[in-house]
């Protein structure tokens, strides 16, 4: 079974710094888990990794989707997937969305109704009217969707009405086993030291011109409709643009929002996957993690 690092984390925690350091220790290549990454043009909002930052190490799926081109854990596993099985080096995937992991590592199964396309007589209902049916069909589904998240909910509803089958029912069909040898550690640290990370990192990125990198976005007609403008640092600039905020009030607002979903990310990861966590702000931790990936590759 072919082996894949995972280095897994919240955001500011020090995953992209880690995964380049592994990568020259081990011989390895980086392979983006980021759902935001994928898109041309989403750079500092993303904390997209530079070419300094690279340090010549090889990375895969940065930059390589127009911004009107939905993405799913679907595409993620394809993709990710070619790049794994064709690689002589060490793949190192470097990334913090969850469900993208699990798709690649372990054997789920996508139907076609996973993708964009929904059922059309359903897109007449409201999100409320859609997360009702689905309540009623699929309970345990729908503790799995914000009520606002109309792509899951017409997802959901579409393999329902398509397959005749509830999607609980599919997932828990599924054996969820691993198909490759993945040792996967996680960059953690206090949490008062990582929120302080986070308020940093999103200062900076606004200095940096984050507010600019967006409005160039929308000339070129983005919209906040489109996939990568519903991630976390660009869905918080709608009101700013609609000239009902101000820069420091998007920036707050991101910074919140960043710290939200670190807190869900922790506890995603403690339930959903054996995660080996370290300090990735102590050198020494990072040492001991770099001696259990070697133990793990020799093995």
């Amino acid at each position: 079974m072919k082996k894949v690092l995972v280095v897994a984390g919240p955001t500011a925690s020090g995953k992209t710094a880690f995964s380049v350091q592994a990568a020259q220790a081990f011989n390895g290549i980086i392979i983006s888990g980021d759902s935001v990454q994928v898109y041309r043009g989403f750079d500092i909002g993303s904390g997209k990794v530079t070419e300094e930052e690279k340090q010549d190490i090889p990375h895969y799926l940065i930059d390589v989707l127009d911004p009107k081109t939905p993405y799913s854990a679907a595409d993620f596993q394809r993709e990710a997937r070619a790049v794994i099985d064709r690689e002589t080096r060490l793949p190192i995937i470097a990334g913090g969305t969850g469900l993208y992991l699990k798709a690649c590592l372990y054997d789920y199964v996508f139907h076609e109704e996973d993708g964009p396309a929904a059922d059309s007589q359903l897109e007449v209902y409201t999100n409320e009217e859609l997360y009702t049916m689905l309540r009623e069909a699929d309970p345990v589904q729908a503790q799995k969707i914000h009520p606002n998240n109309r792509r899951r909910l017409l997802r959901s509803l579409t393999i329902l009405r398509r397959t005749g089958q509830r999607q609980s029912d599919q997932v828990a069909l599924q054996s969820h086993e691993p198909v490759y040898d993945a040792l996967i550690v996680g960059c953690t640290m206090e949490r008062a030291v990582l929120y302080e990370r986070i308020n940093a990192r999103v200062h900076t990125m606004v200095q940096e011109g984050l507010r600019d990198e967006v409005a160039s976005l929308l000339e070129q007609g983005i919209t906040f409709d489109d996939p990568p403008m519903k991630g976390i640092g660009y869905k918080e600039w709608k009101p700013y643009f609609e000239g009902e905020c101000s820069i420091q009030e998007t920036e707050d607002l991101i910074a919140r929002h960043s710290r939200q979903y670190a807190k869900k990310q922790y506890t995603w990861f403690n339930h959903q996957m054996p995660v080996h966590w370290f300090n990735a702000a102590s050198e020494e931790e990072k040492k001991r993690i770099m001696e259990v990936i070697r133990t793990w590759l020799e093995q």
